[in-house]
């Protein structure tokens, strides 16, 4: 058998970086997908494309790219690519701009759908005993209204994903594939912040493709204990 292949959008150098090296050692051949077509360069072995995730209508061809190169799609999606803007008035909500509102829509909801989109098109070709995944980096903002103006874009977009993500996972589940929106916390169920854990989003995301442990949709995570379930 050939090795599965995992893409992941969003490459940066902490969650991207630590769960392209996870993937890369249980054997994936690994894609990612970034605005400057790099990743860290503690990182080898991976097939980078350069992603511009404000345009959604790019997207599809990403994908393509990826099977081109290892001949086969994607079983693991991860979307990892996050948007927010800071009001040009500060704390004023309604002085970002519609453009603005809308380009941040685009990286945190829209391609993140066509990824979608386009992972179930690739898993049509796959053998029925794949077990696919598209994860989908969230945070608490689809569950907890942050009353700060630089949260808008991020919360609108977290908050839609989700909506998808679960109708999603409850329509292809039963079909093996699975839909998760992933959001690290800490041990209280507080929002992990600017603090969040690359190696334990890697650890997470892996079991999460192995569809281990019947975690739902909605896959809230502690480091170092996996899925735990938050009111």
């Amino acid at each position: 058998m050939s090795s599965p292949v995992a893409f992941i959008l969003g490459a940066g150098p902490r969650v991207g970086a630590a769960v392209a090296q996870k993937f890369l050692n249980n054997g994936y051949k690994v894609a990612i997908a970034s605005r400057s077509g790099k990743i860290s360069e503690s990182v080898t072995g991976v097939f980078s494309v350069k992603a511009d995730l404000t345009k959604p209508e790019t997207v599809p061809g990403l994908f393509d790219a990826v099977k081109a190169e290892f001949k086969e799609a994607p079983s693991v999606v991860i979307y990892n690519a996050a948007a927010l803007a800071m009001p040009p008035v500060a704390g004023e909500l309604f002085s970002i701009s519609g453009d603005t509102f809308a380009s941040d829509l685009n990286i945190n909801t829209v391609s993140a759908y066509v990824a979608a989109q386009q992972a179930v098109v690739g898993w049509e070709t796959l053998s029925a005993n794949t077990k696919k995944s598209f994860i989908y980096t969230g945070n608490i903002l689809n569950v907890k209204m942050i009353p700060i103006p630089m949260m808008l874009t991020l919360g609108v977009g977290k908050s839609a994903s989700a909506f998808w993500i679960e109708l999603a996972d409850t329509l292809y589940s039963t079909k093996g594939s699975r839909f998760y929106y992933a959001d690290e916390r800490f041990a209280d169920g507080r929002s992990m912040g600017q603090e969040l854990s690359g190696p334990a989003h890697a650890d997470f995301f892996a079991q999460l493709a192995n569809h281990e442990g019947n975690v739902p949709w909605h896959a809230t995570f502690v480091k170092d204990k996996g899925y735990v379930q938050f009111k």
